[in-house]
Parts: C-alpha cells; structure tokens; sequence
C-alpha cells in the first residue's frame, strides 16, 4: 500500500492544495484512497467534511483512523494513503512520517523564504537514514511564468539533486475547487485543461 507524504516544514507553500488533488486523483481512477492529515490546523480533514457534503457523491476518499498510541490505522480495503503534513516538521514528527513514506512529495513556491526553508528541509531528508529509501520529488507551486521569482526558483531547483514532478501554476481554480471539496478530477476536463495537462507528470511520479 503506497504511502505519499506531503511535506515542507514552511507553512503556506501549498502543502494542503497538494495532498488533496492527490487523493482526488488517485479516488478518481478507482482506487480506495485514505486521506491523512497530521497538521493541527486540520485543512485537509476540514476540505474532506465538506467534500462529503457534495451531492451527487463524489468518488469516495476516507479520513484517517486514529488509535490511542497516535498509530495510523488506514481503514480496511484502503490501496493508497496521502499524508498531508504540519509546518516545522523536524524531528520525532519527521521520523514517523519517514518511518511510513514509500514517496514523499515536497512542494514549494517561488519564494526567498521558500527556497530557504526547503534548502534545509532537502538536506535534512536526504540525511535521514531513510532518505535513500524513499522516493522525493519536488513540485513548483503558484508558479507564474515569465517573471523573475520564477526564474530563481527554476534556478535553485536545477541546483538540487531531486526531481522536479510539476510546474502548478498560480490559478483561482485551487481555490474555488478547495472551498467545494473538490479537485481538478471532479468537474468537467474543458474546466482544467491547462491544470490537467501540468499535473500528468505528477500522476505519472504518484503511479
């Protein structure tokens, strides 16, 4: 049962945007898809309350299960797990979350700050003494093309010895689709074409 984590100790960087159109794309290709989130904000367990709320019933993605010792237990039947995971993520919390990932998906954004943040994180990863057994990948959030915070951020990332999945680029459809409970797999193709077309990379790295 593959196990992707979504994590950056940075908040805001679009950590809870990814996560969810993960398990959506993975619930929409049929698979039984727990959605985890370990964040004490709870974004993607609040983005899940309301995805259940949405008539006609979208494909279904479960909410974790959690035991007294804090233990994941994936509900029966589950095929793929994503974790959605908390700013400052170091140390016991980064070990757990190691401790489970098959792939770990590290997004960020065109930023200085982000850039730092995730310089850091990467070594830290990579230092781990599961780093080589996991599988990494980056992926360019609110990107926008042809401006300089772009260019660096292109820059910086051909600096590390990672992959880059995607290029997501800055759009009002991940905002509008969030607040419904939905993903770019749960409305009409023609909506999210272009969004679609930067994710397939992405789906294929997930796959």
């Amino acid at each position: 049962m593959p196990v992707i984590v979504v994590a950056n100790p940075k908040g805001g960087v679009g950590k809870s945007t990814l996560a969810t159109n993960v398990a959506g794309c993975l619930a929409a290709a049929g698979h039984a898809v727990m959605l985890g989130d370990v964040d004490r904000q709870q974004s993607s367990r609040q983005w899940l309350d309301q995805r259940l709320r949405v008539l006609p019933p979208l494909p279904r993605i479960a909410g974790w299960d959690v035991t007294t010792d804090e233990l994941v237990r994936p509900p029966k039947g589950t095929t793929h797990v994503v974790l959605d995971t908390p700013a400052g993520l170091h140390g016991k919390r980064l070990d757990a979350v190691m401790k489970i990932a098959d792939r770990l998906l590290i997004p960020l954004q065109p930023s200085l700050f982000d850039i730092q943040a995730t310089h850091n994180f990467v070594q830290e990863v990579r230092a781990h003494r599961r780093g080589h057994e996991v599988k990494l990948g980056l992926v360019g959030m609110r990107v926008r093309e042809h401006t300089r915070a772009n260019e660096q951020l292109h820059h910086y990332l051909s600096t590390l010895p990672l992959p880059v999945v995607a290029w997501l680029r800055d759009t009002q459809n991940y905002v509008q689709l969030a607040a419904r409970g939905l993903t770019l797999w749960d409305v009409a193709p023609s909506r999210v074409e272009r969004d679609l077309e930067q994710w397939a990379p992405l789906v294929a790295w997930v796959a």
